[in-house]
């Protein structure tokens, strides 16, 4: 069975056509998912936009449906979404931003991930992804990492991490050291801080979750925050100003980035 997707515009506009096409048709969910060797839930995925559609599907499909071609040729501009549409927001604020301060507690920021890293997270994915998703969302996730490099102008980076997130060898023993080795290079960069908060830390003011907060082009100050499913861009004054003061004193909290290179050095030659 076919794993469920995101969905994406084209994926919606192609289930809505195909079920167009089916209803005019006078052909029920079960008869076109009989012919095409679909249950009626995935005909149905396939028309919410939430399945994407095998060849075989519209191969066999358009006939049947009488769409003379016209499912063929929508299904040329199939394609599906690299982000969830609810990231969408952020990611177009993370482009222009002149900073960007983050703190993460559940993996590396995705930004600071090396390919091996970023597709084993996704391949651990639950429900799971096809293996075309996982290298769309992998490359698209390199993609934005060219945000570290910008130079015109370049953007000032703070990355604030959990110290537990640099002992779970995700991807396995290689790609684990391969991901402590890219955090000390890139924090050899003039634009990126990386502090690491230490698990001894008895109390510090993160415990609400991981954030973001960026600074637009216009000195606008920005948060977004995410969780299951979900994820919520912040731009509101009273509450970007707490979250503001919250991440400068967890950044006052963690490590100095010195001896969290230091910790991140120890741990690397401990592999």
């Amino acid at each position: 069975m076919a794993a469920k997707d995101e969905g994406s515009d084209s994926m919606r506009m192609f289930g809505a056509i195909s079920k167009a096409l089916r209803t005019a048709a006078g052909i029920s969910q079960e008869a076109l998912g009989e012919h095409v060797g679909y249950s009626k839930s995935l005909v149905q995925g396939v028309e919410s936009g939430t399945r994407m559609p095998s060849q075989r599907y519209v191969e066999l499909a358009d006939p049947f449906l009488d769409a003379n071609g016209t499912l063929l040729a929508a299904a040329a501009h199939l394609s599906r979404e690299r982000f969830p549409s609810w990231f969408i927001d952020y990611l177009e604020a993370e482009k222009t931003a002149l900073s960007l301060w983050v703190y993460d507690t559940q993996v590396i920021n995705g930004l600071l991930q090396t390919e091996e890293y970023a597709r084993a997270v996704f391949s651990a994915r639950c429900p799971a992804l096809e293996e075309e998703d996982i290298e769309a969302r992998v490359q698209a996730r390199l993609e934005r990492q060219s945000l570290l490099t910008r130079k015109k102008p370049p953007c000032m980076m703070s990355f604030v991490m959990e110290e537990w997130l640099l002992y779970r060898r995700i991807g396995g023993l290689d790609a684990h050291r391969g991901q402590l080795e890219h955090l000390l290079e890139l924090s050899e960069r003039r634009n990126v801080s990386i502090q690491i908060m230490p698990t001894v830390c008895e109390s510090h003011a993160g415990f609400n979750g991981p954030m973001h907060l960026l600074e637009t082009p216009a000195h606008q100050w920005l948060v977004y925050v995410e969780g299951q499913k979900v994820g919520v861009m912040i731009d509101d004054p009273d509450q970007v100003s707490e979250l503001y003061q919250r991440y400068a004193m967890i950044r006052s909290q963690a490590l100095a980035p010195g001896d969290s290179v230091k910790l991140i050095e120890k741990l690397l030659g401990e592999l």
